[in-house]
């Protein structure tokens, strides 16, 4: 894991928090929200507020996501908008915490001039404890204020200053008048600079989540289905239809049926030889690298190289994507690639539709030899992979997403997925270098 941390590939683009003004106002919100504080000076955060410096320190990891639903958060910067969000468990997640952030930006900018925003993602679960809770995963609501209550308190200016100027003998009432003096102290004038956030609620009626071992849950398709990548007989109930992970036809109906799949060599405007032979690259990396070999700077023609010297140990995956290729490049027979083949799903992408993102997730899941897409759509199954990857294929791979993919995220994304993929971060600056050496489990947690 160091090696993706120094290459920016873990913990990138993470906002560092670095002023003993904001080391105080996050250790106020996380009073608040938890009842806990840190005592680092300095740390890096996500688009949630959450510290894996602080998460080491603590040991908890879930200090900010209690369960794993309800997800808290705590905003110092609107820069925030633009980190990762680590530790997800729900695919929807950071894209609700963006969108509200950018549709509050300036209220936002404002209020995190003064002092920190802490709220939560509220929904009607507090702890999965059945399968059966997911179905109750239906909206979630954004509630935010910062430390000191200046939104509930302009709130209740707000509602303060509409009975003044609706009621006949409020003129009268000092005792209103003195409260609406006393708030507006903390407040400031509201009816030149308002101080609410808009309300936010968000459905969720297509997402995944990380527990019970990975659920694709789609309830707003044509055919509903549940994707069970664990125990899929524990969900039994919760949609019509429950497919597990390992059954490949049942999966490849229902996108089909769906009509949220595309073949790469069908879709418009991109060069589908060039990305199946990249696919095949990576088969022919972790073939090599499983046997011993040496990928340090290994490129193209070196993998091409292995792959005819190991040609007899390539799985039926690469051979199916070269038979493609072979069509799409040179115009040779069609091959017969049916659901069952194991080049199926790394021939497919998402077509453009409201939840390609997670369709795309979804296909990276079962096609994780294709190691650039996992990295991109699914960080958690990248992250859970490379632990158990030869050195050679983490160096490989490491080197490659540094060297090829890093220096044109977007351009890559559009090349692959026809469209630029929300999850993912866009280009910035990495860790600062001391990340490493002070997040565990790869270091202790240095105070100072």
């Amino acid at each position: 894991m160091k090696r993706l941390i120094e290459k920016g590939l873990m913990f990138g683009n993470l906002i560092p928090v670095v002023s003993p003004v904001l080391v105080d106002r996050y250790n106020r919100a996380l009073e608040r929200l938890t009842g806990q504080r840190t005592a680092l000076v300095d740390f890096h955060v996500d688009i949630s507020g959450y510290s894996p410096e602080i998460g080491a320190e603590l040991g908890d990891d879930l200090y900010l996501n209690h369960q794993g639903v309800n997800r808290q958060f705590i905003l110092l910067t609107t820069e925030q908008k633009t980190a990762p969000l680590l530790n997800a468990k729900f695919s929807t997640s950071r894209g609700i915490l963006r969108q509200f952030i950018e549709a509050n930006e300036a209220q936002l900018f404002a209020l995190t001039a003064r002092d920190a925003v802490a709220g939560e993602l509220v929904n009607s679960v507090y702890a999965m404890t059945t399968p059966a809770r997911l179905l109750d995963v239906g909206t979630v609501t954004v509630e935010a204020d910062t430390t000191d209550g200046a939104v509930a308190a302009a709130d209740r200016l707000g509602g303060m200053i509409d009975r003044f100027m609706s009621e006949d003998d409020a003129w009268h009432d000092d005792v209103l008048i003195a409260d609406m003096i006393g708030l507006a102290k903390d407040t400031g004038d509201i009816t030149r600079n308002p101080v609410g956030l808009t309300a936010q609620t968000y459905d969720q009626r297509n997402f995944w989540t990380a527990h019970f071992g990975g659920v694709y849950l789609f309830r707003d398709v044509d055919a509903p289905a549940a994707i069970a990548m664990g125990d899929a007989d524990a969900l039994q109930g919760i949609a019509k239809t429950v497919i597990g992970g390992a059954e490949r036809s049942a999966i490849a109906q229902f996108l089909k049926a769906n009509d949220l799949v595309e073949p790469i060599v069908e879709a418009r405007g991109i060069d589908s030889a060039a990305i199946l032979r990249q696919k095949m690259d990576f088969i022919v990396a972790d073939v090599a690298a499983g046997l011993g070999e040496d990928l340090t700077r290994a490129t193209r023609r070196d993998l091409r190289r292995l792959g005819q010297r190991y040609f007899d140990k390539l799985p039926a995956a690469w051979q199916g994507l070269a038979d493609l290729a072979r069509w799409a490049e040179d115009g040779g027979p069609w091959p017969r690639i049916d659901s069952e083949h194991p080049a199926y799903f790394y021939t497919l992408r998402a077509r453009a539709h409201p939840d390609a993102d997670l369709v795309n997730m979804l296909l990276a899941e079962l096609s994780p030899m294709d190691v650039r897409q996992l990295f991109i759509c699914h960080k958690d199954a990248f992250y859970a992979a490379y632990m158990g990857w030869p050195e050679a294929k983490k160096a490989y791979v490491a080197e490659f997403l540094s060297a090829e993919y890093q220096v044109d995220k977007a351009g890559t994304r559009d090349a692959l997925f026809g469209h630029e993929a929300p999850m993912e971060e866009p280009a910035g600056v990495g860790p600062q270098p001391d990340i490493i050496e002070r997040v565990g489990p790869w270091g202790a947690v240095r105070r100072r």
